[in-house]
């Protein structure tokens, strides 16, 4: 069964008002879902309160798409906006490459240097 995370449209004609859910991806829009994950206003809020725009659940939000759940574009946008799909980034991203010191770095200046060569005076014969 495959699971998106999208959006559902509630509220009154010209003042929408979204749920944020987990369907399988072949029900209807409003249809049946598996599971509410936050809700979306796009015209609830002030400026003074942006925070009441967007309410979600970030846990159940990464359990979702670490198990496979497909967000649509919408969808993906307002994750990024709460914090969640860098959270499920970070978790999946974290083992996969180490990352690598450079020359600046604390590890490199402890590292003992090679000693320079002793200069070469002009007279003496080069071997």
């Amino acid at each position: 069964m495959p699971v998106k995370l999208r959006l559902v449209r509630m509220g009154k004609k010209k003042q929408p008002t979204y749920r944020l859910v987990a369907a399988d991806s072949r029900s209807p829009r409003d249809g049946r879902f598996l599971e509410v994950l936050g809700t979306y206003e796009p015209r609830g809020a002030s400026r003074a309160q942006p925070e009441t725009v967007l309410k979600v659940d970030n846990d159940k939000a990464v359990h979702w798409l670490q198990h496979g759940a497909q967000p649509t574009e919408r969808v993906e946008k307002l994750l990024k906006a709460s914090g969640a799909w860098a959270t499920f980034r970070g978790t999946e991203a974290a083992p996969a490459a180490p990352v690598p010191t450079s020359p600046a770095s604390p590890e490199a200046a402890s590292e003992p240097e090679a000693a320079p060569a002793e200069p070469v005076a002009e007279g003496s014969p080069e071997a």
